[in-house]
């Protein structure tokens, strides 16, 4: 089994796209707002003010998988770029959400006079084609259980807050939403967070997940 370190690397040397862009329209969406959705996909290109929004990818069947969960300052909605009549894409608030919002040609046109804008905007989604190229190798070199830990460290490292006793705690994810990031059932999801509960890796109610990562990743290294 790899070693579980942080899947989300240094970005020091990367643009900040928010340098070049100005302030724009902020739209306020409450918790299970669906901000757009395959058949009416987005024409804006959108930033996180405050909340969470997570990003769906449906299949022809209908089965959604996470793309993953976005926090304030971070970006979505590049599908917009595209310009396409159906992107088989949705967003989600998971909370109540404030959200800065740009055009498409709008951004196009700053692009034109802020050229480094441009760059920023090729750093950020080289990165994302990165993460989720590792994400999908995963699949072929780790079990379920290896990936749902893996899943779980790294979304304590983005969101999560570090407690007195050293476990960090993180938003609520329910069952359902780590199984469409795993690629997996929700049933075997709760078999393995009731495992790694009794292990003492993960507590979890309704309201957070407290995560003691610095322990489950030196569980996975001597499994190595």
């Amino acid at each position: 089994m790899a070693t579980m370190a942080s899947t989300v690397p240094a970005q020091e040397s990367f643009e900040d796209p928010l340098a070049y862009l100005p302030c724009s329209t902020i739209a306020t969406y409450r918790k299970g707002t669906i901000i757009y959705t395959q058949d009416e996909p987005a024409d804006k290109f959108c930033l996180v003010i405050s909340g969470k929004v997570k990003i769906l990818r449906v299949s022809d069947e209908g089965k959604p998988t996470l793309v993953d969960i976005y926090r304030p300052d971070e970006f979505f909605g590049e599908s917009a770029f595209l310009n396409l009549p159906h992107r088989a894409e949705q967003a989600v608030a998971i909370e109540e959400t404030r959200i800065m919002m740009w055009g498409s040609a709008q951004i196009e046109e700053i692009m034109e006079k802020r050229p480094r804008l441009a760059v920023a905007m090729v750093q950020m989604l080289g990165q994302r084609s990165l993460d989720f190229v590792r994400r999908v190798q995963s699949f072929s070199t780790e079990d379920i259980g290896q990936r749902l830990s893996r899943s779980l460290i790294r979304f304590a490292d983005r969101m999560g807050e570090r407690q007195d006793d050293g476990g960090i705690r993180m938003l609520p994810l329910t069952h359902e939403t780590l199984a469409q990031y795993v690629g997996t059932s929700r049933e075997i999801v709760t078999h393995y967070m009731n495992r790694l509960r009794r292990e003492g890796y993960v507590l979890y109610t309704r309201k957070n997940i407290v995560l003691y990562c610095d322990a489950l990743r030196e569980s996975a290294v001597r499994a190595a």
